[in-house]
């Protein structure tokens, strides 16, 4: 074991980066076993020095800017555990990178949105940029696709990647409630922020799959080219709809190697089999799934957030960069970004709910727009209105095998009918 220790920098004191240090100080020697050497923080930055924590920072260098950690000479790898996709967790790393100095994150949003140009900046520079934690939390899901799988040429990545909106569309199922009150209820529990609009909008979850799918193909995905939906329009009745037509609804991302290594991705609410393995992923818990061509199908399943799971990834890298085992950000040499294919490329079966008047031939009505489209109609059922909901009754169909651009059509035609009461809700039927 070298006696030099290894010394981190920590640069946000929030629920992972005091779990960071307490995991580094309750498993200390199991730590030093692994990595080679001891691991010690010595330098933090925070906004409040004053505030309780529950971990002793006595004997830490404080700093009050963050970026002052890329130039502390004390600092062998800085931690960035800030948050956010701009502002000081973007100036650290990048102030980090330049110097040469390795970095370890756990800010999905950032790889997103800038990991192109942050994976030039670690490799020009010598430096690793490492973010196991970034992704689902404790599960393993960086290293199964950047090493586990290297081998293998992977035709898709994806799953349950937000426990907020899975906890949510799960306990909708089980209660029979809707979408605001369970949402108030996880924001109670903890599950929610006060502002859940990232997770429940689905840009959480969608940051992830991004990352997911630069680690799969090699190369970053354009963010802004990914089709992403959240999971507000969600009723009860889409719930019971699910439960009849033998589906259940999660909140799903997908990434797919197509025809000419073009990449299919999005981050939508889906109906999935109830019989599917995913399916039965509940509550907060997140599930990656992957399938190489020579590896298959796999799915792996875990707590995606909290303290414990996510100072656990972040500390799993640190070891990594302990032992020199460091790898380049995207897997590979640097290849420039991507675009998804438009929404209107993608195909499959479709659940189409609307709320409608009650009265003769609406269903007619909703059976031209399939019609005049070319979509087929495989299964309908109607509802009784909902208590509280405007007038009108729920109604839901299942199409064939369709492109989503003849689904778009619908959409329009239905616009324009005065027994089409409330925006329809359209969801993909994924076989997973």
């Amino acid at each position: 074991m070298s006696g030099k220790p290894l010394r981190l920098g920590i640069a946000g004191l929030g629920t992972v980066g005091v779990g960071v240090i307490k995991l580094l100080h309750e498993n200390a020697q199991a730590i030093a076993a692994r990595a080679g050497r001891s691991i010690e923080v010595v330098s933090v930055s925070a906004r409040s020095r004053n505030r309780d924590r529950g971990v002793d920072l006595s004997g830490l260098t404080w700093h009050d800017d963050p970026r002052a950690l890329a130039e502390d000479p004390n600092v062998d790898v800085v931690l960035e555990l800030i948050g956010g996709a701009e502002g000081a967790a973007r100036e650290l790393v990048e102030a980090a990178l330049l110097r040469g100095r390795d970095v370890v994150t756990a800010n999905k949003a950032l790889l997103a949105l800038h990991g192109a140009r942050l994976a030039d900046m670690a490799r020009e520079n010598g430096a690793s940029l490492l973010f196991e934690a970034s992704v689902a939390g404790g599960i393993p899901a960086i290293k199964l696709v950047r090493e586990g799988l290297a081998a293998d040429r992977l035709l898709r990545v994806g799953g349950i990647l937000n426990g907020t909106c899975n906890y949510i569309l799960t306990a909708m199922r089980e209660s029979g409630r809707g979408f605001d009150e369970i949402l108030a209820e996880a924001q109670a529990l903890g599950y929610a922020e006060a502002d859940p609009s990232t997770d429940v909008d689905g840009w959480d979850a969608a940051h992830k799959l991004a990352i997911l799918a630069g680690l799969a193909f090699g190369r970053p995905v354009a963010f802004n080219t990914l089709h992403v939906e959240g999971i507000r329009s969600i009723a009860a009745c889409d719930q019971a709809f699910a439960q009849e037509f033998g589906y259940r609804i999660k909140l799903l991302g997908t990434a797919r190697r197509g025809e000419d290594d073009a990449i299919e991705a999005w981050m939508r609410p889906c109906m999935v089999a109830q019989t599917a393995p995913i399916a039965a992923v509940d509550g907060v818990f997140n599930a990656v799934i992957t399938e190489g061509a020579f590896s298959g199908p796999m799915l792996i399943e875990g707590r995606g957030a909290g303290a414990g799971p996510t100072a656990s990834a972040v500390v799993a890298d640190v070891i990594d960069l302990s032992r020199g085992t460091a790898l380049p950000v995207w897997g590979t040499a640097p290849r420039p970004e991507i675009s998804c294919q438009p929404r209107a490329s993608l195909s499959g079966e479709y659940y189409l709910r609307l709320l409608v008047q009650d009265r003769s031939g609406v269903v007619a009505e909703i059976a031209a727009a399939l019609r005049d489209a070319g979509v087929s109609l495989r299964a309908m059922s109607q509802h009784a209105a909902e208590v509280g909901t405007q007038s009108g009754v729920p109604l839901a169909v299942i199409t064939h095998a369709t492109q989503e651009s003849a689904m778009l059509s619908v959409l329009t035609a239905l616009e324009k009918l005065d027994s089409v009461l409330a925006e329809p809700v359209l969801m993909k039927i994924e076989t997973v």
